[in-house]
């Protein structure tokens, strides 16, 4: 039970800015891996799609639905820092700016951000806050959940199947997921979406799970693996896979 509050809390600590309670904060140890956690990685993208949840369906009740999107979008930004946006941009200066491999990887450690970058932001942005506002109220809340959940699942699958670029970094815990977490997260990212869609969920989360693994494969060919600003890039284009996959389902 140690073992598995530790994870929980580690996630958490990592996907978001949520302030941990002492007795949960105190339970990751200094041995705590985040490839150990994985399985964890659709549970805790539910639990902190939950109150942008909450602010989309409150404000979609009262204002025009482009207004409740940005603010729930905005809310899961303030939720998360911009953690995953950061490596978005960060992956789309690298690629973009270079073909050398090397300079690329050089490029994505640089925390000023260039014009690959800010458009990444704005098409991500854009895209997700448009495909929100199409919903309504209920559905909103549901692709939110999915949507997340889903997102933050399928970077397991470049820990899985590929290897870290770099000689060093946060990411290369990855590395030391095992098999048996990789599974779980197939089974509750793939629960979670049936129970909040049904079969669109799971036709949303596929077609994320296959998005994300095609820019794997070009992170495999431009850099020979992936990066932790790769893993949030796809964590990003699954987000915007789901949402636009639910937004043409369900408006």
């Amino acid at each position: 039970m140690d073992k598995l509050v530790e994870n929980l809390a580690l996630t958490l600590a990592f996907f978001s800015r949520i302030p941990l309670p002492s007795r949960l904060s105190d339970q990751i140890g200094h041995k705590a891996n985040l490839g150990q956690a994985a399985a964890f990685f659709p549970i805790v993208g539910f639990l902190i799609a939950i109150p942008s949840a909450l602010v989309w369906f409150i404000a979609s009740l009262y204002l025009p639905a482009t207004i409740a999107a940005g603010l729930a979008l905005g809310c899961g930004l303030l939720i998360t820092g911009g953690l995953h946006e950061d490596g978005f941009a960060d992956c789309a200066d690298g690629l973009g700016a270079t073909p050398d491999r090397d300079r690329a990887l050089e490029i994505m450690r640089d925390s000023n951000i260039g014009t690959y970058g800010s458009l990444a932001l704005i098409l991500s942005i854009g895209l997700r806050w448009t495909a929100l506002a199409t919903l309504d109220p209920l559905n909103g809340v549901l692709a939110l959940l999915i949507c997340n959940s889903g997102s933050r699942f399928v970077m397991t699958i470049a820990m899985q199947i590929s290897q870290y670029a770099r000689e060093n970094g946060l990411g290369k815990q990855a590395n030391n997921m095992p098999q048996s977490s990789f599974v779980q997260a197939i089974l509750i990212a793939f629960i979670l979406a049936i129970i909040c869609g049904w079969l669109w969920g799971s036709i949303a989360l596929i077609l994320a799970c296959l998005t994300a693994w095609l820019f794997l494969k070009r992170l495999e060919h431009r850099l020979g693996g992936y990066t932790g600003d790769g893993l949030g890039a796809m964590e990003q284009i699954a987000e915007i896979t789901i949402l636009i996959t639910l937004a043409g389902a369900w408006s």
